[in-house]
């Protein structure tokens, strides 16, 4: 078989595949089960001489996606068992991030000793997170309020067997001692990106306070920390593609594709909002950094990937990391810019809660004003941060959210049914917005240099294709 008809062979296959599982799904035809399903393995089939041709780990973390919606549609029992590797693979990557922002961010910082220019950076990429965030706040409200997706749904046949327990309400000041570490080893085992980042900055400060000659030794230490952590990372990422197929598996066999019929409306309105927030605002906000669009889109589909198979935004930092850093953004406002980030610039997720804490009011039929809309969302946008980390953990925070604003908890169960899907979007989102960031921030420090030979995620590079950098490193 020639090489060339192999992408061809691929797109007929799965099209016929999903076409005809389409029209059985509606009786418009009528064929056996194990006619449809051979069909959709040959096309699977054809997909792997795809992915063996290609030779690329975001290839192959994509095509894993795929068999692993097919185990979890024709073998959802045996899908639920999966459940196991992907959480071993997000086991994995957790491991990473403390000693990965830890490293990178003292190297950052403290190796250039220039304080001022880290001052700089901070107020430059907190300015920028409020403004988008807010941004994608206004588009979430406009989207339900145009939909109105929460009149009129169906509530009855919805299980409310799966209990969520509502935290306790956070006054302003849980919110700002939240961000400060007590103890450094106990934010590290409890996932706070925050806090991790919080303790790094004022030890890159405090060690650039020191003479050379004891600063150079922990500077050492962490450079050394920070290059093994990178290929650390990528030995990780072999089990990428074993970690988000099973995820997929899992997400597909115990929840299935029907439940789209449901509440199809809310989840259309989600994934169109946050396509619109994409194209409206943070196209627009590349092409005005003159970030090089279509390399930025190559370098962030692993990650992307990863967040959406996986819903954690934590598990794409890694490789978001890295990807950025060849893409020819600086080490030490890649470590800066994205950990922060994920505390201040959650896009997507800020989007969905601004439309799903009206969702809530509108399947109650109680009807908030735009003041009142405007104050609960804004509530939502700080009680929601720090939670990049958690899998579905906003629906945690608008759960306590609604509680306080004496709105009924009934229709939480509806998204309930659906979170995991729309948790996917927004949290490609989050990852998209974030490494956006990076490149933006970067320009606007006027030290964002994509060099052309740098950065591509795919390359006739045997090393690149098998997901691990070049051995002659680009690090600045």
């Amino acid at each position: 078989m020639k090489k060339p008809f192999i992408p061809l062979a691929t797109l007929i296959t799965i099209t016929l595949a999903a076409i005809l599982t389409v029209l059985q799904q509606y009786n418009i035809i009528a064929l056996p089960a194990e006619v449809l399903m051979a069909v959709r393995w040959a096309g699977i089939g054809v997909l792997l001489l795809y992915g063996i041709q290609k030779r690329s780990l975001t290839t192959w973390i994509l095509i894993s996606m795929v068999v692993g919606a097919e185990i979890g549609y024709d073998f959802p029992q045996f899908a639920t068992n999966l459940n196991v590797l992907s959480k071993v693979f997000l086991k994995l990557i957790k491991t990473i991030i403390a000693p990965l922002i830890f490293a990178t961010l003292v190297v950052g910082i403290a190796g250039h000793s220039n304080l001022k220019q880290v001052g700089s950076m901070g107020w430059k990429a907190i300015l920028y997170f409020e403004i988008v965030t807010t941004l994608a706040l206004f588009i979430g409200l406009a989207a339900i309020n145009i939909t109105k997706a929460g009149e009129g749904i169906n509530m009855q046949g919805i299980a409310e067997t799966e209990e969520i327990q509502a935290p306790a309400k956070q006054t302003a000041s849980d919110i700002i001692l939240h961000v400060f570490p007590e103890n450094i080893a106990k934010s590290i085992a409890e996932g706070q990106v925050l806090q991790i980042v919080v303790f790094s900055v004022l030890f890159a400060i405090g060690l650039a306070m020191v003479t050379e000659k004891k600063r150079k030794p922990m500077l050492d230490f962490c450079e050394s920390l920070s290059e093994t952590m990178f290929k650390f990372t990528n030995i990780i990422m072999y089990f990428a593609p074993v970690g988000v197929g099973a995820a997929i598996a899992y997400t597909t066999g115990h929840m299935g594709f029907g439940i789209l019929v449901n509440l199809f409306q809310l989840l259309a309105t989600l994934y169109i909002a946050l396509l619109v927030f994409l194209l409206v605002v943070l196209l627009p906000v590349a092409l005005i950094a003159r970030v090089p669009v279509k390399r930025f889109l190559k370098a962030i589909s692993g990650p992307v990937s990863i967040a959406f198979a996986t819903t954690s935004s934590e598990a794409a930092l890694p490789r978001a990391m890295e990807e950025m850093e060849k893409l020819g953004v600086p080490r030490r406002i890649v470590a800066f810019v994205m950990p922060t980030g994920y505390s201040f610039n959650l896009d997507g997720t800020t989007l969905y809660l601004s439309l799903a804490s009206v969702f809530v009011a509108q399947a109650a039929g109680i009807d908030l004003t735009w003041g009142q809309q405007l104050l609960m969302v804004f509530t939502l946008m700080l009680t929601s941060k720090g939670v990049a980390g958690v899998p579905r953990a906003s629906l945690v925070i608008l759960l306590g959210t609604v509680a306080s604003f004496n709105l009924p908890v009934w229709p939480i169960f509806a998204i309930l049914g659906i979170d995991e899907l729309m948790d996917m979007a927004r949290t490609s989102v989050n990852v998209t917005g974030n490494c956006l960031a990076t490149a933006v921030v970067a320009r606007w420090e006027g030290e964002f240099n994509p060099e052309p030979e740098v950065g591509l995620v795919e390359s006739t590079n045997p090393e690149l294709e098998s997901g691990l950098p070049e051995k002659k490193e680009t690090y600045v």
